[in-house]
């Protein structure tokens, strides 16, 4: 079996366990839903069957044989020592514990917006950082207009704006 093969299994595997372990174990499901509102584990299912699929689909591309292609060698070629790859994980994980702690006092959108733009600065990118500013803005904006606007579903405001 090929490495992306392999890859794929997992990943199935993985949002498989999800789908009927953890969604169904984890998730309550009230007893009545008001209107149109969607029940709580409607994303959690749609994500996992999607990663579900997509996993599949590799491990078939992979028996197949139509594996990963080749990088270029000037991608292929990451010279990033391993101690800053680690610190930027690490930073990650702050980053993430940062915005758990700064949702209920600066609000959701505030929060996401922060840490988008921590995402994509820990990338190492240098380049480009005007477009990781305005995508830092949009996607955070966009995404909470969605399911505000769209879904109905309600976010914290937090302290500082409520």
């Amino acid at each position: 079996m090929t490495s992306t093969t392999l890859r794929g299994l997992g990943i199935a595997l993985f949002f498989g366990i999800v789908i009927w372990v953890l969604i169904p174990g984890y998730v309550p499901k009230p007893a009545f839903l008001p209107g149109f509102a969607l029940p709580p584990d409607f994303w959690p299912r749609v994500i996992s069957i999607a990663g579900l699929v997509f996993g599949l689909i590799a491990a078939g591309l992979g028996l197949a044989g139509q594996g990963t292609p080749a990088l270029p060698a000037e991608v292929a070629e990451d010279d990033t020592p391993m101690g800053t790859l680690l610190a930027r994980l690490g930073l990650l994980v702050a980053a993430f514990v940062a915005f758990v702690l700064l949702v209920d006092v600066i609000g959701f959108l505030a929060a996401a917006i922060l840490l988008t733009g921590a995402g994509i600065l820990l990338t190492g990118e240098r380049r480009l950082l005007a477009w990781g500013a305005g995508l830092a803005l949009i996607l955070p904006v966009c995404l909470y207009l969605f399911f505000t606007e769209a879904l109905g579903t309600q976010f914290p405001p937090g302290l500082l704006f409520n």
